[in-house]
């Protein structure tokens, strides 16, 4: 559609339902509205007039499950509604050319070079090509494109921004090139491969499944080639309680070592049993063998590996008490959850830096407010970046209101569970 068509669309009031669908939050509308023109406004200084088509795919909020995915384990996933979306104009030049909200350089890919770049490692044009190569390689069509991305998923704050934008790429490369047909799964391991792979970052596969697939889900990675996904109704608001997630301000750009530690360590424990991944080792074997963990691995890989067996449990066990209508059940298994990824798995901060802390005073602050009212547990992968919290709305105010004073104003956002994954808007 035209770009003066997508702008009358837009002021359209029948429109804010498909936005208060996508965003959950009819408050956010407006605000939503404003971000899309803007996006529009800013593809046009750029790349001019023409035909447009607008994309979104949403960060994700891991819920249970820490650090199990990379062990072929279980999680507990969902999408939010802050997410990343994408102005685009299909090309028929063979290249893809991206500019981002906030960066001054066009990012522009060579179809005709999609091999992996070592000097383009840790970059947005590694993930391009990533996604790129993976979706040529799966046997999928690929094709030019230009596009203008804003993100409301911020880079080092816990949410997957790049996960999102991995979606999003493979996404529109769906729609543009293969009808659609491209399946949420596949554009996740897509996204996986172009992380590892050609972004040089070891990760499991949640984080690009909960951005693509959407909603809440439970995910089995036993056999990740495969993995079992099912979606779990939850009405949060039901219960009066609210998702919260308060960026502590510590990035991740510099604890990669950090986090591949924990996955090596954790396969260095299962190696202890012949095993590739702790997923194929039984709880009762780890329990059993501590001891020849510890000699061969470490003890901190022992811990690691208690993490991991009872941590995917919680998982089953969040699960059953959603699906069975028993909330404090689910709240604490989340608890325990927290309790274990600061003692077991060790990945509230690094090592490296004890000063600097900002997730545990995130998480003792919270405890203090909360009293037994409400849970908390670090985000995602650790080290720095976001804390989350089930908070009873009554305390939302005052629990915004104190983690702001700490880390900042609007650190302390209250999200909400979105549907969808990976979509065309417009």
């Amino acid at each position: 559609m035209k770009i003066e068509e997508a702008i009358k669309l837009l002021n359209v009031n029948s429109f804010d339902n498909k936005l208060t669908e996508l965003y959950v939050d009819s408050n956010r509308i407006p605000q939503e509205k404003e971000r899309y023109l803007k996006a529009i406004d800013s593809y046009r200084a750029y790349f001019g007039e023409g035909e447009i088509e607008i994309f979104s795919a949403p960060g994700r909020s891991e819920i249970g499950g820490n650090h199990t995915d990379h062990q072929h384990g279980e999680v507990l996933a969902a999408s939010i509604n802050n997410d990343a979306i994408a102005v685009v104009k299909k090309l028929e030049e063979p290249f893809v050319k991206v500019m981002s909200d906030g960066y001054s350089n066009l990012i522009t890919i060579r179809l005709d070079d999609l091999e992996k770049k070592i000097e383009e490692e840790g970059s947005t044009n590694a993930l391009i090509r990533g996604v790129l190569a993976k979706m040529k390689m799966n046997g999928h069509l690929i094709g030019g494109f230009q596009a203008y991305v804003t993100s409301e998923v911020l880079i080092g704050a816990g949410l997957s921004s790049s996960a999102a934008f991995e979606t999003l790429i493979g996404t529109i490369l769906s729609y543009m090139y293969n009808d659609g047909e491209v399946t949420p799964i596949e554009i996740a391991k897509i996204g996986q491969y172009a992380e590892n792979i050609y972004f040089g970052k070891p990760c499991g596969l949640m984080d690009q499944m909960a951005c693509s697939v959407g909603s809440l889900v439970h995910i089995d990675f036993a056999d990740p080639e495969n993995p079992i996904v099912e979606q779990v109704d939850f009405d949060m608001n039901a219960y009066g309680y609210s998702l919260c997630i308060t960026d502590t301000k510590g990035s991740h750009a510099d604890l990669t070592p950090d986090y591949a530690a924990i996955p090596q360590e954790m396969k260095q424990a299962a190696k202890c049993f012949g095993k590739e991944f702790l997923g194929e080792v039984p709880k009762e074997e780890i329990l059993n063998h501590i001891t020849l963990i510890r000699e061969l691995a470490g003890d901190r890989a022992a811990l690691r590996a208690l993490h991991f067996v009872c941590e995917n449990e919680r998982v089953k066990k969040e699960v059953d008490a959603l699906r069975k209508d028993n909330f404090p059940k689910f709240l604490a298994n989340v608890k325990e959850s927290g309790d274990s990824s600061f003692k077991y798995l060790q990945n509230v901060y690094t090592c490296h830096d004890v000063q600097h802390q900002n997730v545990s005073i995130a998480l003792a602050l919270s405890d203090v407010i909360f009293g037994e009212k409400g849970v908390c547990r670090v985000h995602g992968g650790g080290f720095a970046g976001t804390i989350q919290a089930f908070v009873p709305n009554y305390l939302v105010p005052d629990y915004q209101k104190e983690m702001d004073t700490i880390f900042g104003k609007g650190s302390c956002e209250v999200l909400k569970i979105r549907k969808y994954g990976g979509i065309k808007v417009l």
